[in-house]
């Protein structure tokens, strides 16, 4: 569904020259394009809260798609991520060699779990929340309270108490003029925004049906050591813990229903779903299902049909369709029918662009706000789905807004750390 970044690498003049026709007849954004010199007129100071594979990615894509970009914090809750982190970033066998801008010092690395709160407290300007995504909404308050810009990573909450924390905290960004970025990829690339752009004008009719497939073999597993508290092993293997990832359906297939909803203008009405864990049975893998199906309902009457599964050895498919009475799409490219289309426009990498457009933003006093645009609603899609499975019922998009939901743990420490059974359709589930 993105842009395939060994081919759509983009350069830094790139980034000045491209226009941006697309992005903002979807989103209403100002992108500003500046001249590289008015670029460089203003150094920015960032840290990293989440060091992990996509925490350290994340600061690399950030380093790579624009200049005068300083690393100057990293924050995690075990120094050993820190520590492949750094060397990640600065290894001389590098592809491009080290990146220039990685500038941390000793004493701006935080370990521990109130690691977050101690770098929002140096100078950065620009706070990275790559954690877990259970721990983004607390997160997210501490640094729009810190007066800090904000890239933040999808899902953005992984429960209805959550979501409503997220987009409060996005009020108060909106008011006090800081920048939200999250890293929905779909809504940083050209191609997807101008297929969906086409879609909305009528390219293929009226829409009447839509799918998402998303079938994989499943993620990594950190394993346990015996020095290790319940705590530690959970946020080291967060994946399986829906407290902590919203499950595969929040924490992967968002990509997927942020595009629907982009097609469709808004979220959807309900949601009917079913699923349950029949390969990935084995206790470690904590209380998160490998397989859900769910029917989405959007206005109009028109329909998802959703799909999603991590099985090792099966056939894998990663895609989104879209079917009007008068043509069909990917929604990410592509149009055939009456009225065939395909992108021949300039390909960008949206890892990159996002933290260019974030850059942006600061820098032309213009600040953007992911979160109430569009973030909020997507990531609330999938926990509707989601809990529409684990309970087995109908639920609605008003059921799922209001919904008393809450997954965090009470203490976040190292220590006990209860876990919530694996979900079974039909048994009572608060909502």
């Amino acid at each position: 569904m993105t842009d395939k970044k060994n081919k759509n690498k983009i350069t830094r003049r790139n980034f000045l020259t491209a226009g941006a026709v697309a992005t903002t007849a979807i989103s209403g954004f100002p992108f500003v394009h500046t001249s590289k010199a008015q670029e460089r007129t203003k150094p920015l100071k960032f840290g990293v809260i989440g060091c992990g594979g996509r925490g350290t990615g994340a600061a690399d894509n950030a380093l790579t798609a624009t200049t005068n970009l300083h690393l100057i914090a990293l924050a995690d809750p075990f120094q050993d991520r820190i520590d492949l982190c750094l060397k990640n970033l600065k290894d001389p066998k590098r592809r491009g060699g080290p990146l220039s801008g990685v500038e941390v010092k000793p004493d701006h690395i935080f370990v521990g779990m109130d690691c977050a709160q101690r770098l929002l407290e140096t100078d950065i300007d620009i706070a990275f929340l790559v954690s877990p995504p259970g721990l983004r909404p607390s997160n997210f308050e501490d640094a729009v309270n810190a007066g800090k810009h904000i890239f933040m990573e999808k899902p953005i909450a992984t429960d209805p108490v959550g979501i409503r924390k997220v987009r409060k905290t996005a009020e108060k960004a909106k008011a006090k003029g800081l920048s939200v970025v999250v890293g929905l990829d779909n809504r940083h690339s050209k191609r997807t925004l101008e297929t969906a752009k086409r879609i909305q004008d009528g390219q293929i009719g009226e829409i009447r049906y839509l799918r998402i497939t998303r079938n994989g073999r499943g993620v990594w597993h950190r394993g346990d050591e015996p020095e290790w508290t319940e705590m530690e092993y959970q946020c080291r293997n967060w994946y399986y813990f829906c407290w902590l990832s919203g499950d595969q359906i929040t924490e992967q297939v968002i990509h997927h229903n942020d595009v629907i909803n982009m097609v469709m203008g808004g979220p959807p009405i309900s949601a009917y779903g079913s699923g349950g864990r029949m390969v990935r049975t084995d206790p470690k893998f904590g209380n998160i299902w490998d397989n859900m199906s769910v029917d989405f309902e959007y206005p109009g009457g028109v329909h998802l049909a959703h799909t999603n599964r991590h099985w090792e050895n099966c056939d894998n498919r990663s895609e989104n369709f879209v079917v009007g009475t008068i043509g069909e799409s990917n929604g990410s490219g592509r149009i055939t029918g009456k009225n065939p289309w395909r992108w021949e426009g300039e390909m960008v990498t949206p890892k990159e662009y996002e933290h260019w457009e974030l850059v942006e933003s600061i820098r032309n006093g213009q600040p953007r706000n992911d979160v109430l645009d569009f973030a909020a609603d997507s990531t609330l899609t999938t926990i509707m789905g989601r809990e529409s499975c684990y309970t087995g019922k109908v639920i609605t998009w008003d059921e799922i807004l209001n919904s008393d939901l809450d997954l965090l743990p009470k203490r976040l420490e190292f220590g006990p750390a209860p876990q919530r059974p694996v979900p079974i359709p039909g048994q009572p589930r608060p909502l």
